[in-house]
């Protein structure tokens, strides 16, 4: 192998993605709540691992905040939260510390962020997961979203560029619709919300298509042979 296709090796690897459906990659890493050994430390849980470019920036201090009150939330959904930087771990306390004291946004104000912020100067888990990317910056993580499941699976991701902060209300959407697919077997349309209706799976033949279609009444509704929804009774 020449020179110049090792280093393109070397690149890929660097940035390379884990995808849905692969085993989210192992780490042990030190982090303002202690060190965490990913994913024994979460066993049964689901987990969002999200990274920030960096500490005392504008964008990173209003999502902070955000996560930060939302975490409660997200706890009741049985998620836990991992926040990521390429920062030192004194850099976090005091960005943390800065933003329970001094910051104020929209109605939020003396937010204390209590989730592991993992310290990340070697870049080993930004790497891992792909977090890197040359083209925004060789430094600096982008804004990238994880969700691993109960069994250490990524189920989606969802990456920003540095510039833009991240919309939450669609973060905690897509944990409940994934929640609601795992739990009951269906899927869910667009924009789906708890208390929409949700799909069936398509039938397998055309003798379940037919028979779908003219069974269909109070319990569901086709709006044809491949198209059927329900409400869910258990919410």
């Amino acid at each position: 192998m020449s020179e110049k296709e090792i280093m393109e090796a070397k690149e890929e690897e660097r940035v390379r993605v884990p995808l849905i459906g692969e085993k989210a990659p192992a780490f042990k890493a030190k982090t303002t709540q202690g060190e965490i050994n990913f994913p024994e430390d979460y066993k049964g849980k689901w987990v969002i691992l999200f990274s920030h470019p960096a500490d005392f920036t504008p964008v990173c201090t209003t999502e902070f905040m955000t996560f930060a009150k939302m975490e409660k939330e997200f706890k009741e959904l049985n998620t836990e939260l991992i926040g990521l930087s390429i920062d030192s771990h004194f850099s976090h306390i005091a960005w943390l510390r800065t933003i329970k004291e001094k910051i104020k946004f929209k109605d939020m104000e003396n937010i204390e962020v209590k989730f592991p912020v993992i310290a990340d100067l070697k870049m080993d888990v930004a790497k891992s997961f792909g977090m890197v990317q040359p083209g925004a910056s060789d430094t600096q993580a982008v804004r990238a979203v994880f969700f691993i499941d109960p069994k250490g699976i990524i189920r989606a991701l969802i990456y920003y560029p540095l510039s833009n902060g991240r919309n939450f209300d669609e973060l905690k959407r897509i944990l409940m619709a994934m929640q609601t697919s795992d739990k009951h077997g269906v899927a869910t349309p667009a924009d789906w919300r708890p208390g929409d209706d949700v799909i069936i799976p398509p039938p397998g033949s055309c003798g379940q298509a037919e028979d779908r279609v003219k069974s269909a009444g109070d319990d569901y509704k086709c709006l044809d042979w491949f198209l059927c929804l329900k409400p869910l009774k258990d919410k």
